[in-house]
């Protein structure tokens, strides 16, 4: 069976704009439907997936993703009429509360109606019948199924928590035997992830894009100062679950469509908010830790309860909230389970991986099986990658032999230089993972400030991750003990091992941690072995590992983008899979 997944609302964001002119700008994503994707299953698996910002170059899209359909059916070999289901991450049913006003009224016709998606579908496939192929996934269950069905966990604890789905905000499932069971929903209006949103607007950041800003920016505040105005944030109740007073000081349907009384309520709690771009005080740092610490101390209380309820030890994760790495490491060091597995694209975009799955698992049983590294994306030949170096002004480049290529990129990073590493099929989520990464040498004192201010041109507070091979783990960091698998996808914050904080600058933060990523040589030979070059000439086997793109932009998708890319950048070294390429001397 062949089921493609969609995920996205194509005209959430134009619509908002047409009906709601004159918002500040930053208002605009405070929508539902962004990180729009496609995904194709068949029985054997995932066989191929995309976000559609990486086609567009428009980072976080919500359009119709059409250019993802067509590559994934494109690798699947295909054509749309050779599909049993499109199953798409949504299913709203008209209520009450969509006809609160006009506007409400018309979104939901225009934007979040199964009949809006349907209609994209129709204009660019008008000879299949959608009534018996379209399948709409409540958002939740697509999320859950994104990754319980890729855990390899027959029986686990599955926890949804993100911004909303249809009507909730976080859901609890029993996951066991193929099937998925809500035990625990938590409506929209009491929404862990709006309230890191409504701090993050607070912050001067972008809703539903810099979330991780402030999660970089919480360890350089104080967790204490504010300790005593955390429960105007989130209540714990005695069921597991718990409140969200803050998000029920937005007043009236505009207001919940600018989060303004959430962000005056905030204003009355710790000051005024912060301009974009204005300089970062203590207050905004000891805010961010604030969050953190509601989110962290929220995300503990309904494992503890649920675990302890179900008996379950084995924890799966998805929805924008499982996107929070630092949560996610104390969940780990936590003892409440023994293994998790957080879906590498936990967001929207990952709901279309997780409505496909979901629309499989109702018509055929299949196992759980535990998925390796989410290189689903496109892939391009040797002979892809001369066309787009060939004769190109302003680099050389030079094909050499696989052991070359490992060779030459150690010695270039451990003498310092900043080498882009574009390798095979490209990742699906938001985490490069070794086939669209930006690498450097972990060691040098300067080379985070650098990267931040020269290369990524990004904010100085962000921190960077080390990519590790998986034997040399427990060296350097204090990971689980027989769950090493558990951080191939760059998903967990663990501590830097003391001793080990001053070798490591670039990729220790301030606390002391670091966002690791381990590599097992099955799964990236290529990268593995350059680590492993590395440590030769370093005596330490570790890289420091960011995506291969620049401000505001999406991580690169093909040769083209990626030497584009390298050519206005500051960046030292390009490696184009077998090709090494050099900008040439001005």
């Amino acid at each position: 069976m062949r089921v493609l997944g969609i995920s996205g609302m194509h005209s959430s964001v134009n619509f908002k704009k047409r009906v709601l002119p004159g918002l500040d700008d930053r208002h605009y994503r405070v929508v539902q439907g962004l990180d729009s994707a496609a995904a194709l299953v068949d029985a054997g698996g995932v066989v191929a997936a995309a976000a559609e910002e990486r086609f567009t170059g428009e980072k976080a899209t919500g359009a119709f993703p059409l250019q993802a359909l067509r590559y994934c059916l494109e690798r699947g070999g295909i054509d749309l009429s050779e599909v049993d289901r499109v199953a798409y991450g949504f299913d709203y049913r008209r209520s009450e509360l969509d006809d609160l006003s006009e506007y409400t009224r018309r979104r939901f016709d225009e934007v979040y109606s199964a009949e809006a998606t349907r209609s994209q579908l129709h204009a660019h496939w008008p000879g299949i019948d959608w009534a018996e192929r379209f399948v709409a996934v409540p958002h939740h269950h697509a999320h859950a199924a994104s990754a319980y069905h890729l855990s390899g966990f027959d029986s686990a604890l599955v926890l949804v928590a993100d911004g909303m789905g249809e009507r909730e905000s976080m859901t609890v499932f029993r996951g066991e035997n193929g099937t998925l069971t809500p035990l625990r929903r938590v409506p929209a209006l009491h929404s862990l992830g709006t309230l890191y949103g409504a701090v993050t607007l607070y912050l001067g950041f972008e809703f539903a894009m810099d979330e991780y800003k402030v999660m970089g920016l919480a360890p350089y505040g104080d967790r204490a100062r504010y300790r005593d105005r955390l429960d105007a944030l989130a209540r714990l109740g005695d069921d597991g679950t718990y409140t969200v007073p803050l998000l029920g000081e937005n007043r009236g349907w505009l207001e919940n469509e600018t989060h303004a009384g959430a962000v005056r309520a905030l204003t009355g709690l710790f000051g005024p908010p912060r301009e974009p771009g204005a300089p970062l005080e203590q207050r905004h740092m000891d805010v961010a830790a604030a969050v953190q610490s509601v989110l962290e101390r929220t995300l503990l209380h309904v494992l503890r309860h649920f675990a302890a309820e179900t008996g379950l030890r084995r924890l799966c994760t998805a929805g924008g909230v499982a996107l929070n790495c630092t949560a996610n490491g104390l969940v780990a060091r936590s003892g409440l389970v023994e293994k998790i597995f957080v879906q590498p694209a936990a967001g929207d975009d990952g709901s279309a991986l997780g409505a496909a799955l979901y629309a499989r698992s109702l018509e055929t049983e299949q196992p759980v099986v535990r998925m390796g590294m989410p290189y689903w994306g496109p892939e391009f030949d040797a002979e892809a990658v001369a066309k787009t170096v060939e004769n190109e002004p302003g680099c050389t480049a030079r094909r050499a032999s696989g052991d070359e290529v490992v060779r030459e990129t150690a010695r270039n990073l451990a003498e310092g230089r900043v080498v882009a590493w574009f390798q095979g099929a490209m990742e699906f989520g938001p985490r490069a993972l070794g086939h669209r990464s930006i690498l450097a040498d972990p060691r040098g004192p300067h080379m985070r400030d650098h990267l931040n201010s020269v290369v990524k041109q990004r904010e100085d507070f962000r921190p960077f991750a080390p990519v590790v091979r998986r034997e040399d783990v427990h060296r350097y960091f204090e990971v689980v003990e027989g769950a090493e698998d558990m951080y191939a996808h760059m998903l967990f914050v663990v501590r830097v091992k003391p001793e080990h904080r001053d070798l490591l600058p670039a990729v220790t933060h301030v606390d002391g941690t670091a966002r690791v990523q381990t590599v097992a040589r099955e799964d990236n030979p290529r990268l593995w072995e350059l680590i492993g070059a590395f440590g030769e000439l370093t005596g330490v086997p570790v890289l420091l590992n960011t995506s291969f793109n620049l401000r505001g932009q999406p991580i690169v998708r093909d040769p083209g983008t990626a030497l584009a890319t390298y050519l206005r950048s500051e960046l030292d070294h390009l490696v184009l899979g077998d090709f090494l390429v050099v900008r040439d001397e001005a």
